[in-house]
């Protein structure tokens, strides 16, 4: 009768114990068990060499013909891929700057065209970093997706505004954020003790692809989101408040599954539409406007397994509304540019931070502290 055996074999290696199990077959005779021998083990994939040549090369020429890092390096696919996604970005930066121009920013098609605009730009943005990334990451080892987050999550910090239209300077910030099954739950404030500046956004999400975040499993990060919120700002020493909602599709794409080398790496963008309303105290008419939402950016996993966990993301946002404001470009059109990062230091504490740079400069650094949940 033949049995199989599981041996745990432990090799010790510079970096600490690796752990690999292999399957041996044990014949068992009359006289006892003779070993037949072992099952080969499965080859563990190698990740890419840090080559100095091809980082060079993805920053000049690389940051104008993307690609041409993973080219050198010998990576046709990863390199003809991003070829494609710069190529796709310029072509609806075309698609939608052309017309803008011809028609003179005509408010019959500014919306729609702004849009494929902002997609081409999204697009040529993320193909830029990851071509950066392609090359430098071999460099080191990749973060990974966590698997499960705690399904509730509160935070309270300190944010500082460095605004020249307006007075404020110092928040406080409070948050809340739980998560339950395929819906994700938002709100917080932020309150300035001196000027009574006060702005709260209460809101949703519900996960319409991809794995819920409370319970990922061995699933990669790549998502689709429906968001919805409702925002009041109220400005005490201008006498106005702004109150308004909005509604946003955002979509995550791991990177991994562009290319091994863009392995704990992902690229996020997203699109939506805001109604808001200035309300002013005394005879002065009330203003409704509608404004256009878009973000994109590229970010990285922070952590590879256990209670260590989260990630960070270089970002732009088109929106105007917020205490960072727009950049100061020509007409104001743009939006402004972040960098923010959330991590669980332990299974119970974490920080949250993030800086924004628009017409105004803001910075904003929490604790967090999450309930329930298993590393």
């Amino acid at each position: 009768m033949m049995v199989r055996l599981v041996v745990i074999a432990l090799a010790v290696l510079p970096g600490g114990v690796l752990a690999q199990t292999s399957e041996v077959q044990v014949a068992e005779p009359v006289n006892g068990p003779v070993l037949v021998g072992p099952a080969p083990l499965e080859p563990v994939p190698q990740r890419p060499r840090f080559e100095v040549l091809p980082t060079v090369v993805s920053v000049v020429p690389g940051l104008l013909l993307h690609g041409l890092g993973p080219l050198v390096a010998g990576d046709t696919q990863t390199a003809m891929r991003h070829f494609l996604l710069e190529g796709s970005g310029l072509g609806l930066l075309l698609a939608g700057g052309v017309p803008i121009a011809m028609s003179g920013a005509s408010r019959r098609v500014i919306g729609p065209l702004y849009t494929v605009t902002l997609a081409g730009v999204g697009l040529f943005s993320i193909s830029t970093l990851s071509n950066l990334y392609a090359v430098v990451a071999p460099a080191f080892p990749p973060g990974e997706v966590p698997r499960r987050l705690p399904p509730l999550e509160l935070e309270v910090g300190y944010q500082h505004v460095a605004d020249p239209a307006f007075s404020y300077r110092h928040f406080v910030s409070v948050g809340a954020l739980a998560r339950l099954e395929r819906v994700r739950l938002e709100a917080g404030a932020k309150l300035s003790p001196d000027e009574g500046n006060l702005r709260v956004r209460v809101g949703g999400a519900y996960r319409l692809m991809g794995a819920p975040e409370g319970a990922r499993g061995g699933e990669d990060g790549t998502a689709l989101d429906l968001e919805a919120a409702a925002i009041a700002h109220r400005y005490p020493t201008e006498d106005f408040t702004l109150g308004g909602g909005e509604l946003f599709l955002r979509g995550r794409y791991d990177m991994a599954r562009f290319s091994p080398r863009m392995a704990g790496s992902f690229a996020e963008m997203g699109v939506g539409f805001a109604v808001q309303r200035y309300i002013y105290a005394g005879p002065v008419d009330d203003i409704l406007f509608e404004q256009l939402l878009f973000t994109f950016g590229y970010g990285v996993y922070l952590g590879r397994g256990g209670p260590f966990r989260g990630e960070a993301l270089l970002y732009y946002d088109h929106r105007k509304d917020d205490f960072p404001g727009g950049i100061k470009a020509g007409g104001g059109v743009p939006g402004y540019f972040g960098l923010r990062g959330r991590v669980l230091l332990t299974k119970r504490w974490g920080v949250s931070a993030d800086m924004q740079a628009g017409s105004a400069l803001v910075g904003r650094v929490s604790l967090v502290y999450a309930l329930g949940g298993e590393p």
